[in-house]
């Protein structure tokens, strides 16, 4: 178990119960870093008294560093503030539940410092899975998966040799729309969209969920944490969320993992591994259970996951763009200044328009998630 970590990300969902996680298995929290919500960061802070606190915004960092004048702590702004949050000394185990690209550097920067990484943002693996994971393997960090899918999967891998996998069995609920038709999908609103039928998300990843663009990210990930090519994942519809994920082995073998669809559970084993603890979260109760079904996914139905599994066959930069334009879409669409349907159609058309680059160099990386998110504004201009 680690002995102290930092979360980036700290007022989002998952940095919300990563916190509660640390708290029930009394890890220190020694640092935190947030974007603007600066009131329920400066609870968090002084609930947890962390060294340091870095704020992204500008703006809003000068009213936090107002806001706890009367505190021991650093407070950091910015980039370079963030990527201090991630690698400096204080903490031995980094959670990254920053959403979007913004957590690249970070992560490659605590990577350098030989952390573990509790790894919650999909956007790293998405754009620069290779860079990440070679960087991972030459400096000795380690990559625990955050996301359930891939706990699962990292869960029922333990202790196997490469040679033994034959697929990855990748599950998804299929959201709240699940079987209906694009048509019928024009007119819903966000607050339908974020409505997810078994998890407690965040609006974005709830969106993702929702067009199934979260599966797609997933099998992206998934291929760079497992070092799997497209043809070894195979995308599952499991309505119940209760399997969340499987692996089938060379001899016929599945082995799966069952819980009850709550975040807390991955995030705690990315902070106790290899050890288990007591948690405080629910058990599964098959006397309960109804049933389990499975379906394969409908891709006409689901275009968003279809983008992203070609995305992943075309590799370099494509998923990247993709991931970035179907962010900034996401947002359009949660401020209501976008249709439903048309996120789907401004990533679709981002690389359509934008070439794939096969290149490991962050700064080409990064310049391809930009120009995909001004491809998207340009679009809707």
């Amino acid at each position: 178990m680690v002995n102290s970590i930092s979360v980036l990300g700290c007022t989002g969902s998952i940095g919300r119960q990563t916190i509660a996680v640390a708290e029930h298995a009394g890890i220190p929290v020694a640092a935190l870093s947030a974007n603007r919500k600066i009131d329920l960061l400066e609870e968090q802070t002084r609930r947890l008294k962390p060294k340091l606190v870095a704020v992204y915004d500008e703006d809003a960092a000068k009213q936090f560093r107002t806001a706890v004048a009367d505190l021991n702590v650093r407070v950091v702004s910015g980039m370079e503030g963030l990527i201090e949050a991630a690698a400096g000394p204080e903490s031995e185990c980094v959670v990254t539940a920053v959403s979007g690209s913004v957590g690249l550097k970070p992560t490659l920067a605590a990577i350098r410092a030989k952390k573990r990484i509790a790894l919650a943002n999909k956007e790293t693996l998405v754009c620069a899975g290779s860079l990440v994971m070679r960087s991972a393997a030459e400096e000795g960090a380690e990559i625990i998966p955050v996301d359930s899918e891939h706990s699962a999967i990292f869960q029922c891998l333990m202790g196997r040799k490469k040679g033994e996998l034959k697929k990855i069995l990748l599950t998804g609920s299929g959201g709240p729309f699940r079987g209906k038709r694009r048509e019928e999908l024009e007119n819903i609103t966000p607050q339908q969209a974020v409505k997810h039928p078994n998890w407690n998300m965040g609006a974005k990843i709830s969106v993702d969920s929702a067009t199934m663009m979260n599966k797609g990210l997933e099998f992206i990930e998934a291929m760079h944490l497992f070092a799997v090519t497209p043809d070894d994942i195979q995308v599952v519809v499991h309505p119940q969320s209760v399997i969340h994920s499987m692996v089938e082995l060379v001899d016929g073998t599945v082995i799966a993992q069952l819980g009850v669809p709550d975040m807390g559970l991955p995030i705690q084993l990315a902070l106790t591994y290899p050890e288990r603890k007591e948690s405080m979260f629910e058990h599964l109760d098959f006397t309960k259970l109804q049933g389990l079904t499975f379906e394969a996914p409908d891709f006409e139905k689901t275009p968003c996951l279809k983008l992203a599994m070609d995305c992943a066959r075309t590799g370099g930069t494509a998923p990247c763009v993709m991931s970035a334009a179907n962010e900034v879409a996401v947002h359009m669409f949660l401020r209501g200044e976008i249709g439903y349907n048309r996120i789907y159609d401004v990533a679709a058309a981002a690389v359509e328009a934008i070439p794939a680059r096969h290149t490991d160099d962050l700064d080409e990386i990064l310049d391809a998630d930009r120009n995909a998110r001004e491809f998207v504004k340009a679009y809707f201009a």
